[in-house]
């Protein structure tokens, strides 16, 4: 079973300094039917504006990984992590006990675009801490390049839930499959570009819940298509 989410039926949010698109409930947007997908729990596709941001806040017993698509991305912790996250990096945070944190853009100029992607935990109580890594684009050219797991094989961030999070770069006609084990289920975003998956066609900005397919195969309709994909308990 496949469920589409379309990127023009997400929440919304504006401030004037960022505008958020919402996959899943987050905020004032609030929508029983989309509190997730397993232990997926927010995706928001954020642009904020240059030299505006996320004031200091805190959060706790949560994953929060963030991927930039364009601009800098910069973050100070209560951990003492001070960082700029940019296109090809992946930062997880783990919020475990409880931690602090601010996220500004880092440049004056240019807008920062990025996804926001919280996953519940495997368990509560996790010592805070931070991770973030470089996968350069040529890793993930044409292939299912892993960049998040559990246990951080392959060089991928550690994110502390049984997820495994790959992301590919596609030009047309090219195509990547995952074989998905019985009982997983996974969670697709189109990052940039449009593709076709096991038989639907997703644009920039829509996700898809894939339950009960042995096999999810997507296929890049334009060059410079990016994905996202969540193979989930």
């Amino acid at each position: 079973m496949i469920n589409v989410r379309h990127a023009n039926e997400r929440g919304t949010a504006n401030f004037g300094w960022l505008d958020s698109r919402h996959t899943f409930s987050f905020g004032d947007y609030y929508e029983p039917k989309r509190m997730g997908f397993g232990p997926l729990r927010v995706i928001n596709e954020d642009r904020v504006s240059p030299g505006q941001g996320f004031p200091t806040h805190g959060h706790r017993d949560m994953e929060i990984i963030s991927y930039v698509l364009e601009g800098a991305l910069e973050h100070k912790d209560s951990i003492g992590t001070g960082s700029v996250i940019r296109p090809g990096d992946v930062q997880v945070m783990s919020a475990g006990t409880g931690i602090r944190h601010s996220e500004f853009n880092h440049s004056k100029k240019e807008p920062v675009h990025f996804l926001q992607i919280w996953v519940v935990p495997d368990r509560e109580g996790i010592a805070p801490r931070y991770e973030q890594k470089t996968f350069p684009d040529a890793d993930k050219r044409g292939r299912l390049r892993l960049v998040g797991s559990s246990d951080g094989r392959d060089g991928s961030v550690v994110i502390h839930q049984d997820v495994e999070l790959f992301a590919a770069i596609l030009n047309a006609g090219e195509q990547v499959t995952l074989s998905l084990s019985t009982g997983r289920k996974a969670w697709l975003q189109v990052v940039r570009g449009t593709v076709a998956m096991n038989g639907q066609e997703l644009d920039v900005g829509d996700g898809a819940a894939i339950e009960g397919e042995p096999t999810l195969t997507v296929t890049a309709k334009v060059d410079g298509t990016e994905i996202l994909v969540f193979d989930l308990p």
